[in-house]
């Protein structure tokens, strides 16, 4: 397969992955990691460093009870290794605890293998969480 192909694929997995958050479905979600994926979140308070695929769908099960969401892709940056993508995306939605709309910015490093997330590090204003969670 072609870097071309090797690239696709891996996007592929990404936008697959974004539509199981929008149906705020972490199995969905994790369907499109390796076993021993790793997910980091360097901003979060403390910062996260989650390893496993069950792991990482446990997390994202309990912010989806919180956060209701969809992600758009804004731009994607092509990396030298064709199983490496930066991303730049945003987020909508509300907060179902304060009822509160929730936009955000993101920018995240992901790694493939075999068309599968590997590794994914994602950074986002914690500020804007922040201020999404608090009661009005």
């Amino acid at each position: 397969m072609d870097d071309q192909h090797i690239r696709a694929r891996n996007l592929a997995a990404v936008r697959g992955a974004f539509t199981a958050v929008g149906m705020a479905d972490a199995d969905a979600q994790v369907t499109h990691y390796t076993d021993d994926a790793v997910l980091e979140m360097p901003f979060v308070n403390p910062p996260a460093h989650v390893e496993g695929r069950y792991a990482i769908r446990d997390r994202l099960a309990g912010a989806f009870t919180v956060f209701k969401m969809q992600l758009t892709i804004d731009r994607v940056i092509d990396c030298l290794d064709p199983d490496e993508l930066i991303l730049e995306f945003h987020s909508e939605g509300l907060v179902a605890t304060t009822g509160k709309a929730y936009t955000n910015t993101y920018i995240a490093r992901f790694q493939f293998r075999d068309g599968l997330i590997c590794f994914q590090r994602e950074y986002f204003n914690p500020n804007a969480a922040a201020s999404a969670l608090t009661p009005a």
